[in-house]
């Protein structure tokens, strides 16, 4: 999740992250730094993309919720899925 992060704020970057905590881990900076990416900053991409894939995961129990409120099988609603373009 860290090098997603780093991603997030900087799509370009250039990166070797040694660890997976961000308090401990050792990011090496192939392209260098020249946004002075700070680990505050990595935390907060990290709670964003944690935040968005949480949503994610709730929207799609809503979604699947609503469909069986429809009357729809569980065998209907992967049918569904599986040839629906979103």
């Amino acid at each position: 999740m860290i090098a997603e992060a780093i991603l997030k704020i900087k799509p370009d970057a250039q990166v070797t992250i040694d660890g997976n905590d961000i308090d401990t881990c050792e990011i090496i900076w192939h392209d260098s730094n020249p946004k002075n990416i700070t680990k505050e900053q990595i935390k907060v991409a990290i709670n964003e993309l944690s935040n968005a894939e949480t949503q994610k995961i709730a929207d799609k129990a809503s979604a699947n919720a609503k469909l069986r409120e429809l009357g729809l099988t569980d065998d209907e609603i992967e049918a569904f899925k599986s040839w629906a373009v979103f």
